[in-house]
Parts: structure tokens; C-alpha cells; sequence
């Protein structure tokens, strides 16, 4: 039976050293599922190569269970938080500009490239929509990058 002793020391050093001993291990077994997920996602990609080498000509995504829909935005949050970093935006930005900046307002993981790419995405698909309805503009530079600024 374990009983409860109290800490030696006056200091916290004891549970820095063994908060960030734990958080590289849970950033190590991040990095291993990301790895273990991209070889899933490569086998299945082998799997419906071979399937159609085979001579299947059904739609595979309709035989693959549903998933439930990951809900990162609450219904006008994005478009909010894109519209708000343009406010306050000393000049036009990009998309990815806007995308880093929200990740990093909402204390999420600014090194994830994957969602991050994911989310640029996103935001160039809501500041698309927004240009058409008169809200944003577009400036193209000389390599057509577009950085977007609010109307008016």
C-alpha cells in the first residue's frame, strides 16, 4: 500500500523536469501514429491500385464505412476569425498567413503541417466566398500568390 510521502525539495523542479519529460514522450507517440497513419493511408492506396489492376470497377468510397465529420469551427466561427485577422491586418495577407495566425490564436500546434495545410485550404475556400459576396479582395503578386484584404 502506497502512502502518500511529501516532496523533499522546495522547488518545482521535480515536475518541470517530469512535465517535459512527458510531454516529448507524447510528442514522440504523435509522431509515430502520424507515421503509422500515412502507411495505412499508402496501403490502402495499394489495395485500390491492385483492386483495379483486378479489374473492380465499383465506387470504392461507397463501400467504406461512414465517418464521423470532425467538426473544427462552430457554425460562422471561421469566417469570423478570418474576417477579424484581416481587421486587424496592417496590410494584405495570405491564406496561410491567416491560417498560421488562427492556429496559434487558438494555442493549437503551429507545427503541424498537415492541418495546417489543411486548414490554408479551408480559409482560401471561405475568402473565395467572401470575395463574391463584395466582403474581401484579392491582390495577386507577381508569381500569382494572392493576399486578401477586407473591402472598404
Amino acid at each position: 500500500m502506497d502512502t502518500y510521502k511529501p516532496a523533499r525539495t522546495e522547488t518545482i523542479d521535480h515536475t518541470i523536469t517530469g512535465l517535459l519529460a512527458k510531454r516529448a514522450d507524447l510528442f514522440n507517440e504523435a509522431e509515430r501514429i502520424r507515421d503509422r497513419l500515412a502507411e495505412i493511408k499508402n496501403d490502402i492506396g495499394a489495395i485500390d491500385r491492385t483492386l483495379s489492376v483486378l479489374g473492380y470497377t465499383g465506387d470504392l468510397d461507397a463501400a467504406m464505412p461512414r465517418q464521423k465529420r470532425e467538426v473544427i469551427f462552430g457554425r460562422g466561427e471561421h469566417s469570423r476569425a478570418i474576417m477579424g485577422e484581416l481587421r486587424h491586418a496592417e496590410g494584405p495577407l495570405s491564406s496561410r498567413d491567416i491560417a498560421q495566425t488562427i492556429v496559434a490564436m487558438r494555442g493549437e500546434d503551429a507545427r503541424d503541417r498537415k492541418y495546417i495545410s489543411d486548414l490554408t485550404k479551408r480559409v482560401s475556400k471561405a475568402l473565395r466566398s467572401m470575395k463574391a459576396e463584395g466582403l474581401v479582395r484579392g491582390v495577386a503578386d507577381a508569381k500569382g500568390n494572392i493576399s486578401w484584404e477586407r473591402r472598404g
